[in-house]
């Protein structure tokens, strides 16, 4: 994205696949509703092995992380509550069964999927379809 500003527009779908993920994608669109999106995002993905053990996943601890993140945990309580929350949720779920994506993290450029998964492929990928772009 930095080195293609104007070309490159980053869409996130999030994939609940796992006991307890729905109530952290809640969590990450309460932070947007508070402009911390993506300090929360990142503290949560730093964190992540210490709350989405498979074996007991313990997402509550995301409220903590998001707090030490600057999130007010109390209004984000109050927007993950939100009907629309679970429709923004709903919504999330079908793209990815429409799309097939069946783990994370899955990546598509200009609907592509890539091809193999890793830092240089993905931009590889983006450089290819950003010259497309631009004939």
């Amino acid at each position: 994205m930095a080195k293609y500003p104007d070309e490159v527009r980053l869409v996130i779908r999030h994939a609940p696949f796992h006991q307890g993920s729905d109530q952290v994608v809640k969590l990450l669109e309460a932070a947007k509703r508070q402009g911390k999106y993506q300090s929360v995002l990142e503290a949560v993905l730093q964190t992540q092995a210490t709350w989405a053990d498979h074996g007991r996943p313990n997402p509550d601890l995301t409220f903590h992380i998001a707090k030490a993140a600057g999130l007010d945990i109390e209004r984000a309580r109050q927007d993950m509550a939100r009907p629309e929350m679970q429709a923004l949720l709903a919504q999330d779920v079908e793209d990815l069964t429409a799309l097939q994506v069946s783990r994370t993290p899955t990546f598509f450029v200009n609907g592509r999927s890539l091809p193999s998964f890793g830092p240089d492929q993905l931009a590889a990928l983006v450089a290819e379809e950003v010259a497309k772009a631009g004939r």
